[in-house]
């Protein structure tokens, strides 16, 4: 059973992932899929920017006692994501550019999200 705090996470991680989709829709990219899950991790968000298809890793903040957003990408964080987009990739092959970006939401005081977009941030090496 999910405890309070489990769940009080993946509701405000939702929070994050909608409004990350929202906001990048509002800049012309379309939504392919959201929480794709894999045994090697999750995908926050799957979206296109023209041929290009997307990887978008979402990290939201309501403050910054925890750091800033994008500081929880951890190299093992992004191993884990690059494998994920790999099985991803296999499972549902794209003939065109694939990039991974990350999407930092911050809560400001006034309640204003502050967004920090980190194209092709994760690369695999």
């Amino acid at each position: 059973m999910s405890t309070l705090s489990e769940q009080n996470r993946r509701q405000v991680g939702l929070q994050g992932e909608i409004a990350a989709r929202q906001w990048l829709e509002s800049l012309g990219y379309l939504f392919v899929a959201q929480n794709v899950y894999t045994r090697q991790g999750e995908l926050d968000l799957v979206m296109r920017e023209g041929e290009t298809l997307v990887l978008v890793e979402v990290k939201f903040r309501r403050s910054l006692r925890f750091g800033q957003p994008l500081e929880a990408i951890t190299p093992a964080k992004q191993r884990h994501l690059l494998q994920a987009a790999h099985y991803y990739l296999h499972k549902y092959p794209h003939p065109g550019p694939v990039r991974f970006d990350a999407l930092g939401i911050q809560k400001q005081a006034n309640g204003q999200l502050q967004f920090t977009h980190i194209k092709n941030a994760i690369q695999n090496d």
